[in-house]
């Protein structure tokens, strides 16, 4: 039994859609959905029931493409969200709102624990305080969609709402037995020194927090699994795995390939540990 993990389908176009439909089953393995993988709800109906009949058991988290409201009469903010948590529990699918499952494979007590953590503009540079991020961007003309399309209601603001799932995901991870070890799995990374975005250096604001760039020692993480990125990596932090599994749009990967050749391998684990602590990147082309 093993658990992969995939993130960022980007289902709105034709190519991804083929390119999941023609993946191959692994009926008694696990899979982690990592988020972006569409902004319709019907559309991530239509993956999930594909995927949950060729896995054992699939986790999910919500990227921001699950949060845009997209259309006059799209829900908005945590109803965006909660519409798309309603489609995973009709399938079975593990979600940030669910209880976290032990993994039923072989190593040792491990929970597999889905997190839905968002931004606060806080990744962006010592001298840019959070308030200023987004003017900060535009300065190089980067303005990210979620400005106009990702709400925050009832939140008065998306770092308010960060802070509430903070909160809230902080009190469920404090609950897990401290004799448990864990495969933290969020959309966005956990850690800033992940985020390499050498082409447009100043999206960064809207890639993370930095409360929570020590979770993967306080809670104990195996493995730590994000996407968002678009830039599939193997880290190691402090002896503790990062995988970035993000597929991304056509363009971020090879059309000659098969998306079973993106599945990363979560646990046991197939990369071995470098000598310290501190490790990467290892691309994953």
């Amino acid at each position: 039994m093993k658990l992969w993990a995939i993130s960022d389908l980007h289902l709105n176009h034709e190519r991804n859609r083929d390119a999941l439909a023609s993946l191959p089953a692994r009926a008694h393995d696990h899979l982690i959905v990592g988020g972006d993988v569409t902004e319709d709800p019907r559309r991530l109906r239509w993956c999930l029931t594909l995927l949950a009949e060729r896995f054992a058991q699939l986790y999910w988290v919500p990227g921001n493409h699950e949060l845009w409201s997209v259309g006059e009469a799209a829900l908005r903010g945590v109803a965006a969200y909660e519409a798309m948590v309603a489609v995973c529990r009709d399938l079975g699918v593990r979600t940030p709102e669910d209880p976290f499952l032990v993994w039923p494979g072989e190593g040792p007590r491990r929970v597999i624990a889905p997190l839905f953590v968002l931004y606060d503009y806080s990744f962006a540079p010592d001298h840019v305080a959070p308030a200023d991020a987004v003017a900060w961007a535009r300065e190089d003309g980067i303005v990210c969609r979620d400005e106009s399309l990702l709400h925050s209601d009832p939140y008065p603001s998306k770092s308010a709402w960060c802070a509430a799932r903070l909160a809230q995901t902080r009190a469920r991870l404090d609950g897990i037995p401290h004799d448990t070890r864990t495969v933290l799995v969020n959309h966005f990374p956990l850690r800033r020194d992940l985020v390499r975005l050498h082409r447009i250096p100043r999206f960064i604001p809207w890639c993370g927090t930095r409360e929570t760039e020590d979770w993967h020692l306080r809670y104990r993480a195996d493995v730590v699994v994000t996407g968002h990125l678009h830039m599939r990596a193997t880290d190691w932090r402090d002896g503790v795995r990062f995988e970035e599994v993000a597929v991304g749009y056509p363009r971020h990967w090879r059309q000659e390939k098969s998306w079973g050749d993106y599945l990363r391998e979560i646990l046991p684990g197939s990369v071995d540990p470098p000598a310290t602590g501190h490790g990467g990147p290892v691309w994953h082309r």
